[in-house]
């Protein structure tokens, strides 16, 4: 992700493992073509004129910290952003507390309704939480440097919230375990020599994972399901798994988690986007709280994140940015018409709608394992 993984060190060390996201969706439909820089966004007051030194400057004034909660499976899933920023602005003091975004959410809720807000930014892929929290006044109205050259379909057009990562979920393979005959098509995952060979994060515990699972089962209809139930899947909690599973040597394909095509041909981990057949794609959003006890610090840290220097660095080549041109042989995401880019985020909306997908792929593979003990939610982490 731009920010989160630059694509040095997400190449280094396997592409699918990189990532671990919560989400979910499912209503499928051709993401809308590239606009040009919209200016659609008067309301929302100027862009940020000020240089990230002067912010910088300005953040240290205003008490040198930052708190931020960032959506992910491992605590230490994040430290390569904590890292590149401590290093850029060594004098600000940032703590960023990564969890699940499910677990994130209601952690801010509890905050808000006993006055005891810890982040001042929120980096969540529970996409419908946002619109919630800007209905209800929780988030700032900012418009950081470069907004206007944000894709519409990454931004809230009154700025109070914009998306810092373009990402993709769709399923990977080993080079070198699959032979001469990789798989090239969701379809191939149930072939039976599969059996036994496969991992992948439960669909029914990671919304990202079970809106991809979501468009499978729209596209091929539910015996392809029944098929991939008799494969020996081996499921785990987190969208990092399965390429985990697949760099390491210890499964042949992964399903359910991030990855780049500009991998290079020596990668352990090959992420398959097949044209005609559907995988998914979102922005991670990024808000600043009206709460924010560290509102410059916040604005510092979403200016780096949106700066063409972060998002050309991002690990997968994509960018939320319309003025920043991916690799070679790389479309911008909202140019995958099979990537369902505008679907997720209604998915996201229609929570009864989750609830019965993730009820139904339950029933096909089993309950999640691992379920967190009531500590696991603590609702007033300190920062």
């Amino acid at each position: 992700m731009s920010s989160f993984l630059s694509r040095r060190h997400v190449l280094a060390t396997g592409a699918g493992a990189a990532l671990g996201l919560g989400t979910a969706g499912a209503n499928a439909a051709p993401a809308a073509a590239a606009p040009t820089a919209s200016r659609r966004t008067a309301g929302a007051g100027a862009e940020e004129n000020r240089t990230l030194d002067e912010l910088y400057r300005a953040a240290v004034a205003e008490g040198g910290r930052l708190v931020v909660y960032a959506g992910g499976d491992t605590p230490t899933q994040q430290d390569f952003t904590k890292a590149a920023f401590r290093n850029r602005f060594p004098d600000v003091d940032l703590t960023l507390v990564v969890d699940y975004s499910k677990y994130h959410d209601v952690r801010l809720d509890n905050q808000f309704a006993t006055g005891s807000v810890v982040p001042d930014v929120i980096q969540l892929q529970t996409l419908q939480d946002f619109t919630r929290w800007k209905d209800q006044g929780r988030l700032l109205h900012y418009r950081p440097a470069g907004f206007s050259r944000v894709y519409d379909g990454f931004k809230d057009p009154e700025g109070a919230w914009v998306a810092v990562g373009a990402l993709a979920f769709s399923f990977m393979y080993g080079p070198a375990a699959v032979g001469s005959r990789p798989p090239l098509t969701p379809l191939d995952l149930v072939d039976p020599r599969w059996k036994g060979r496969i991992a992948s994060s439960y669909p029914h515990d990671d919304d990202a994972v079970l809106y991809l699972y979501s468009l499978y089962v729209r596209k091929y209809g539910w015996e392809w399901a029944a098929k991939l139930a008799a494969q020996d899947v081996r499921f785990a909690r987190g969208s990092h798994s399965p390429g985990q599973a697949v760099a390491a040597g210890e499964k042949a394909i992964g399903i359910g988690g991030a990855g780049t095509l500009t991998a290079p041909p020596s990668s352990p981990v090959r992420f398959v986007v097949a044209d005609g057949h559907p995988f998914m794609s979102w922005g991670q959003r990024l808000a600043i709280l009206k709460q924010a006890a560290h509102p410059t610090a916040a604005k510092l840290f979403l200016n780096w994140q949106l700066s063409p220097e972060m998002q050309s660095g991002s690990f997968n080549g994509w960018s939320v940015r319309t003025d920043v041109t991916p690799p070679s042989g790389l479309k911008r995401i909202w140019e995958y018409p099979n990537g369902n880019l505008d679907g997720f985020p209604r998915f996201m909306a229609d929570r009864a709608q989750v609830e019965r997908w993730k009820q139904t792929f339950a029933l096909y593979f089993g309950e999640v394992q691992g379920e967190p003990t009531p500590g696991r939610l603590g609702l007033h982490p300190g920062a």
